[in-house]
This record gives structure tokens, sequence and C-alpha cells, in this order.
């Protein structure tokens, strides 16, 4: 059996903040708000899992009124992720996802972010894509008030 599962996740921007994506710090003057790490990236990939497989939502799995998550390490949330999605007989066959960010430039983190999250997902590197846009000024992505993350996957059972 084979399920397909989308996601789009969206965080402002905060000076302050450490931006984080895909499991990288990236330097940049401003980071993602939100209650955890609001790694928009990972979030759009564990979400679109849990969307393939009918689990809801990351706010069902971890609720952002629970201090236990509170700054928690996004790629944490990943693997409980994967493990609910081993647990129900599936796997990953690949995924496709896009960061949407005015700035800082993604392409020299992008094969950091692929390497942190094959690993969490216990995958080849070759079955994560992960690229970057820009907003072209236009937006809230444009005018540089927030980044957004999409992902498509393909999981399959064992």
């Amino acid at each position: 059996m084979i399920r397909i599962g989308q996601s789009v996740d969206i965080h402002p921007l905060k000076a302050g903040r450490d931006l984080i994506l895909g499991g990288v710090r990236i330097s940049h003057d401003k980071g993602l708000d939100g209650h955890s790490d609001a790694d928009v990236l990972v979030h759009a990939v564990a979400e679109s899992i849990l969307g393939a497989l009918a689990l809801g939502d990351l706010g069902t799995h971890f609720p952002d009124t629970d201090p236990a998550y509170k700054g928690a390490d996004s790629l944490l949330l990943l693997a409980h992720t994967a493990k609910l999605a081993r647990d129900c007989g599936f796997r990953l066959s690949n995924l496709d996802a896009t960061i949407l960010a005015e700035q800082p430039k993604m392409a020299p983190h992008i094969p950091a972010m692929r390497e942190n999250m094959a690993r969490v997902l216990n995958c080849d590197v070759s079955q994560i894509s992960v690229k970057a846009t820009r907003g072209e000024k236009l937006g809230f992505v444009g005018r540089e008030e927030g980044i957004a993350a999409v992902c498509v996957c393909l999981m399959e059972t064992d």
C-alpha cells in the first residue's frame, strides 16, 4: 500500500530567536518564532507523514499548550513521527519539500538539512529532496515577515 501526504507550515520571523531549518542553525538577524524551535521545514515534513497515515496534525501529537515541547528540537518530533509510521507498518519512500524564504540564502545549508532528516527518518539522503525559493518581495515571505515550508511525501508499507 502507498499513501501520499502533504503539508504547509508557516512561522513568523522574530529578532532574538535562532533560525533553525532542517535541524541546521543558520546565521541570520532573526529566527522563527514558535513554541518549539519553530523549524518550519521539519514541521512540514513531519505533518506530511502524519497526513499520509491519517494520524492528525502536529498539534494533536505535540500541543503548543504542553510545556514539555517548549523550545523542543523539531528533529526529535520528527523522530517520534517516524516511529509512529513504523508502528503503522509504513516507511518513507521519498519526500519533496520547498522552503519559502526571502533571506538568507538556503542553498549552502540544504545538504546538511537533507542529511539531518535522512538520519532521523532512517533512509537514504537520495529519498529527501529540499529546495528553496524566494518571495520576490511579495507577501509575508517577500517582506521578510516569516518563512514557510511545504512538503509532499510518499509512504509505503514494508
